[in-house]
């Protein structure tokens, strides 16, 4: 049976960065700011705003997701 190397190449070292971590987390709670200012009030520019917030939200995630995965 194969055991898997323990060897800390520099892909693994790339998705245990912090920094990574931290872009996420800020990319998700804008994105749940954007979910929630769309539900607050009926208003068409407040959902507008929702949106875009909501779109800058998960364009930062992804990013973060995609510098994981090295893509």
């Amino acid at each position: 049976m194969e055991q898997a190397s323990n060897q800390n190449t520099e892909s693994m070292k790339k998705a245990n960065d912090v920094s990574t971590y931290k872009l996420m987390t800020v990319g998700i709670l804008i994105g749940i700011l954007g979910v929630y200012l769309r539900f607050a009030y009926d208003s068409t520019t407040l959902s507008i705003v929702s949106w875009a917030i909501l779109l800058i939200g998960t364009v930062i995630a992804c990013k973060a997701v995609f510098k994981i995965l090295d893509a």
